[in-house]
């Protein structure tokens, strides 16, 4: 990256701000149409979800031990367990099978 930094930043600074502006000023009405409520009601969770999932498989230094702790978080979760305890049992996991796998 050679050139001037304060560029780099003010042209991040304005494509942020225009996603955030330009739906603002150029929606008025509400959205009526089914699919797009729909689809704009699912893209945090969507995009929450690409993030987080491979991070979760690729932090430990086994895949085996962040599939593990993914598939007890969902377990958890789908159980109606809490963000905390479900958290709190991820990290168990993972510590206690990154550890078995070391063993071997």
């Amino acid at each position: 990256m050679s050139g001037n930094i304060w560029i780099y930043i003010f042209t991040a600074w304005f494509i942020s701000y225009l996603i955030r502006v330009l739906p603002l000023t150029l929606i008025r009405k509400p959205i009526k149409n089914q699919f797009i409520r729909s689809f704009l009601y699912y893209v945090p969770y969507v995009t929450l979800s690409v993030m987080t999932f491979p991070a979760i498989v690729q932090t430990t230094d086994s895949q085996i031990a962040g599939l593990a702790s993914l598939a007890v978080g969902v377990l958890l979760a789908f159980l109606g367990a809490g963000l905390f305890p479900v958290a709190i049992a991820c990290c168990v996991v993972a510590f206690v099978a990154q550890w078995l796998v070391n063993l071997i």
